[in-house]
């Protein structure tokens, strides 16, 4: 039985890589040998019965540092300047260092606490640094985001990607689903996110269908 939720976890990190992150069809096969790699080798190495034992803490990846200051950047119109300290902050996430990004970034916003966007890159930050698990912290930076930038996207798209990734579907699509009942009909991204919540039914289905009955 200690099984199924390494199962459901290999079928949740492709499902989220393939249809959320959009990885090309070209690259499915590759990803999909990497997983079964990775479970064969657990499989002879491993053992998912014992307790977890203390790891190192790896290092963290540049190209997801990289794809997240991008992916919010993107959201923000380019020609409005960037304070100092989020682009220092940036350049700290680019290179996975989440948590000197969080620290600036904390600086900058006790002298500038109605900067949105800021909030919204310390919310990311944090979730960097926590690997992927929304932590009260970053809630409370994703509130702040929300309610310096009424009306944008960003808050709740992003929340919503890091509720999935720690673990949290259903309230990833709960945040998703209010987002899009609250913008209005022509906002650019209504088409995008829509899509992105029927993906996210699809692995809610196939997670569930995981489950042992």
């Amino acid at each position: 039985m200690t099984w199924l939720p390494i199962l459901a976890l290999a079928v949740l990190a492709f499902l989220i890589v393939a249809f959320v992150f959009r990885l090309p069809k070209s690259g499915w096969a590759m990803f999909g040998a990497v997983l079964m790699f990775g479970l064969a080798g657990y499989a002879l190495q491993g053992s998912p019965g014992m307790p977890a034992a203390p790891k190192s803490v790896a290092s963290n990846d540049r190209g997801s540092g990289e794809a997240m200051v991008d992916a919010r950047r993107a959201l923000f119109d380019p020609a409005q300047p960037k304070p100092h300290y989020l682009t220092v902050s940036d350049g700290f996430a680019r290179r996975g260092k989440y948590e000197r990004a969080a620290n600036i970034l904390r600086s900058g916003l006790a002298e500038n606490p109605a900067h949105g966007e800021g909030w919204l890159a310390l919310a990311n930050a944090l979730v960097e640094h926590a690997e992927g698990q929304v932590t009260p912290a970053s809630l409370y930076a994703y509130g702040k985001a929300e309610g310096a930038l009424p009306g944008h996207p960003g808050p709740a798209y992003f929340l919503g990607f890091a509720l999935i990734r720690s673990g949290q579907p259903m309230q990833a699509r709960a945040v998703w689903s209010d987002l899009l009942e609250s913008s209005p009909p022509d906002a650019p991204w209504r088409a995008d996110l829509a899509e992105r919540i029927a993906q996210l039914d699809e692995l809610i289905a196939r997670m569930q269908g995981a489950r042992p009955q």
